[in-house]
């Protein structure tokens, strides 16, 4: 049986720890074993420590920490929930996973719970006289540090909120997503892989369900190709729908349960498509933003202009992490084909062509954009100015003719250093 690699065990912790339940559970724990050391710590201590304390004085602080810390969960659980519908609402549905996936909000959410559960717990034991005097002293020595956790939390909590879920907090996620994303595919975007296709393997392997698929095992596959003595091709890259025309691999013959399910097993598939290893829903969840702000409804062309500005800063890493890339195969029994330059520039600035053809405003900043990456990417030069000429053709057409000479003239300037204006003269 093939085994996951070090890379998909990382994937998965680091999913894993992404989700709200993991944080709320540990620090839950954390406050359960904190509630209860206190009660046999106090008799291992080789001196006596007390402090006088009023009647029923640690009682009374831990029934404030609790009735204060049901109300902060539960306002705290309204206040992510609403940043996500809002998400959702003014940009776009793919932007949610990252604002779940904010350990701000996770930490403050776990940190009310933790505290509520330690308050809960330390009353429980007070009235069953688990304590001893020494155990009640540190006890609340403990309640008091939990008191300040509590403060410093949420002051950085109420802080967090002025931005979180906002237009530019969802643009800033989303472009960190896809940069990060780029960057992983510019460095390797056959994830060391063969790059390429094999026409001459045709026997398809079959995803067992219809889904996305969110990260291949690369690794595990050459494995599985070694132990077989087999090659394998890649039709499945992430992002991509794997069903029964869309195989995961394709083979040079036909392979048997164990080779089936050992490359079944290097594919992690899901309903939903994920930034990690997809270079192309980042900036097509950045195009989409764009494109709602343009909408008729909404009208809103200063938020496509900043999307705009998003979508320069994600490209414009190509250089550097060019410099970097790894050319080297290092499973040299697996093929696999990766989505172009080409295929990222149309998903992230057509929709913007299309959606903002009337306006000069958008159009004028879709072109300098476009002029600024082709001059600090020449060896794409000619993708930025396709791009470019798609733009001016749509918005010849859709465009108040004043605008269009405006446009016109503000994309020659543009291009003028790059020698090469694109569209229709």
């Amino acid at each position: 049986m093939s085994r996951p690699s070090a890379s998909t065990v990382r994937v998965v912790l680091a999913r894993v720890i992404q989700k709200v339940w993991v944080r709320a559970t540990l620090f839950t724990a954390i406050a359960i074993g904190f509630a209860l050391a206190a009660g046999f710590i106090g008799s291992l201590l080789p001196f006596s420590l007390s402090i006088e304390l009023g009647q029923n004085a640690v009682d009374s602080v831990l029934q404030i920490i609790a009735t204060a810390m049901l109300t902060a969960t539960t306002f705290s659980v309204t206040a992510m929930v609403t940043a996500y519908s809002s998400a959702t609402t003014i940009a776009t549905p793919r932007s949610t996973k990252l604002l779940i996936a904010d350990p701000t909000s996770q930490n403050a959410l776990s940190t009310f719970i933790g505290a509520f559960v330690f308050a809960l717990v330390g009353i429980i034991a007070l009235s069953t006289g688990y304590y001893t005097e020494q155990g009640r002293t540190i006890l609340f020595i403990g309640t008091l540090v939990v008191v300040g956790i509590i403060v410093v939390t949420l002051l950085r909590w109420i802080a967090h909120l002025a931005n979180f879920g906002r237009m530019s907090d969802v643009i800033d996620r989303v472009e960190e997503a896809a940069t990060a994303s780029l960057a992983t595919y510019i460095e390797s975007p056959t994830r060391g892989a063969r790059r390429g296709r094999r026409f001459d393997m045709t026997v398809p392997v079959l995803a067992e369900r219809i889904g996305y698929v969110q990260h291949i095992d690369v690794a595990a596959l050459d494995r599985v190709a070694h132990e077989h003595d087999l090659e394998i091709c890649v039709e499945a890259i992430p992002g991509t729908v794997a069903d029964a025309a869309h195989p995961l691999v394709t083979l040079d013959r036909n392979p048997d349960d164990a080779v089936a399910h050992g490359i079944r097993r290097a594919f992690r598939l899901a309903s939903h498509r994920d930034f990690e290893q997809d270079p192309r829903l980042g900036v097509i969840a950045l195009s989409e933003i764009g494109s709602r702000a343009l909408s008729p409804g909404t009208n809103d062309p200063g938020t496509a202009i900043e999307v705009i500005a998003a979508l320069q800063r994600v490209f414009g890493i190509i250089p550097d992490r060019s410099s970097g890339a790894r050319g080297d195969v290092e499973f040299t029994r697996v093929w696999m084909t990766a989505p172009s330059i080409d295929d990222l520039v149309t998903d992230a600035f057509r929709p913007l062509a299309r959606d903002g053809a009337r306006m000069v405003e958008v159009q004028i900043r879709l072109q300098k954009c476009l002029a600024a990456l082709a001059a600090q990417i020449p060896s794409q030069h000619a993708v930025f100015a396709r791009a470019a000429a798609d733009g001016l053709r749509r918005s010849r057409r859709a465009m108040d003719p004043t605008d269009f000479r405006r446009l016109r003239a503000a994309a020659r300037a543009s291009w003028r250093p790059a020698r090469s204006a694109p569209g229709p003269s």
